[in-house]
């Protein structure tokens, strides 16, 4: 049997890990899983220099990712942060743990710039335009997934989605 597994998805500065959190502290049995934890150094280092991001550096990432995601469903219900921006990096997760539900944070460019200019992270605010060039919004009509608006309250975003399923 395997549990749940929710992905908040989007690009830096949407909230991910603020509503993975959040979620994971509403559900029972849930746990959280940070993506960005799961990075190899070499991935933050490039990016802590304004270095975008490119599929191959992803790769590893993404199935350290799809693992750890895997792994938490055996036993829990299972929320992780990952940006996932793109079709192929949703895929990548599904195939490695089926049955994957993604939410996406959407929002304005400059709302996340301002997020990302009044925060600490090794992802600065210079990448968010190679990010938004980056972004394959889900299809909701042909991938698991729920769009959602970045600036609704954290309480409000939680209970859509826990009302979702």
């Amino acid at each position: 049997m395997s549990f749940p597994g929710l992905v908040i998805m989007g690009v830096s500065g949407c909230g991910k890990s603020h509503l993975g959190r959040a979620l994971a502290a509403a559900l029972p049995n849930a746990i959280f899983i940070e993506g960005d934890e799961l990075h190899p150094p070499a991935n933050i280092a490039k990016m802590s220099q304004g270095i975008p991001l490119t599929d191959a550096d992803r790769a590893g990432w993404l199935a350290d990712v799809g693992r750890a995601i895997a792994h938490g469903r055996q036993t829990h219900l299972t929320v992780a942060s990952c940006s996932a921006l793109r079709r192929t990096y949703r895929e990548t997760l599904l195939s490695i743990s089926p049955g994957l539900h993604f939410f996406h944070l959407h929002g304005e460019r400059p709302l996340l710039l301002q997020r990302l200019q009044t925060r600490t992270h090794f992802m600065p605010p210079s990448l968010l335009d190679s990010q938004l060039a980056t972004l394959e919004p889900p299809d909701p009509a042909t991938e698991p997934a729920t769009i959602l608006d970045c600036t609704l309250p954290l309480e409000v975003l939680v209970g859509m989605i826990v009302e979702s399923f």
